[in-house]
């Protein structure tokens, strides 16, 4: 295989820039996987390697995120506590589902997962209107947010390209706040997705660790950069720019 003649510098070089691409991405809208993930397999990676060593590695593309948004994610300090256990035991269950079952079912879901999400994503500021009359502390609506995120949860567990997506559509419809509130939240929560099913994967060992190391700082790098841009960018064009991200992301996956 060509990859195979490929000296170990210029691989590690090319997970490099795959990872300052993906913090990119991850920072401005989310979809960083879709970088990540085909860069591990061109490079002769197994899918399931490629696919566990990428969610450990583009962990810190989200601490650029949150501290880009540390000025609105103050105020929501209750909300994040709140649905923690939503991640957790949404993100576990997916790393199960994904070391014990059979890949192939969900495997085929996965595109319409993302592009539901997309849509529901798009029509936000219509059903939101819609909702206007319901209070926000209404018990069914509440019960919808955390519903959505066990769901989304169990998803960026097992897979996770495109959770970044789901996680804002499902937040724009349970959550009252502006768009740049909903993106400091979604860095938050796609770190503690991220992190419950890494700490699984580490322990389970089995990670391309040349890889990983490399992906780790590249994010680290494109998490920052991408939050830099992400500010200065309006929210009507942020929100453009998320529905292309999740077009795009559900071609790809369609493709694949």
């Amino acid at each position: 295989m060509f990859v195979a003649v490929i000296p170990l510098l210029w691989r590690q070089l090319i997970y490099l820039l795959a990872g300052i691409g993906a913090g990119i991405a991850n920072g401005v809208a989310g979809g960083g996987t879709f970088i990540t993930f085909p860069t591990l397999l061109a490079m002769g990676i197994p899918a399931l390697q490629a696919n566990v060593s990428t969610s450990v590695g583009v962990l810190p593309s989200y601490f650029g995120g949150i501290r880009g948004f540390r000025h609105q994610l103050r105020h929501h300090h209750d909300i994040v506590r709140a649905l923690i256990p939503a991640c957790v035991l949404g993100a576990a269950l997916g790393t199960v589902l994904l070391l014990t079952g059979s890949p192939d079912v969900f495997r085929n879901v996965v595109p319409w997962l993302v592009a539901a999400g997309t849509v529901l994503f798009a029509l936000a500021p219509r059903i939101t209107r819609r909702l206007a009359h319901l209070d926000h502390a209404h018990p069914r609506r509440r019960w919808s947010l955390h519903a959505g995120i066990f769901v989304v949860s169990i998803y960026g567990g097992y897979f996770g390209a495109g959770l970044g997506i789901l996680l804002l559509a499902v937040m724009a419809i349970g959550l009252p706040y502006e768009l740049a509130d909903l993106q400091g939240l979604r860095n938050v929560l796609s770190l503690i997705i991220n992190a419950c099913a890494a700490a699984i994967f580490i322990v389970r060992g089995g990670l391309a660790l040349d890889a990983v190391y490399m992906l780790l700082v590249g994010t680290l790098i494109g998490g920052v950069l991408g939050t830099l841009l992400i500010t200065r960018i309006s929210p009507k064009a942020v929100r453009w720019l998320v529905i292309g991200t999740g077009v795009v992301t559900t071609v790809r996956l369609l493709w694949k």
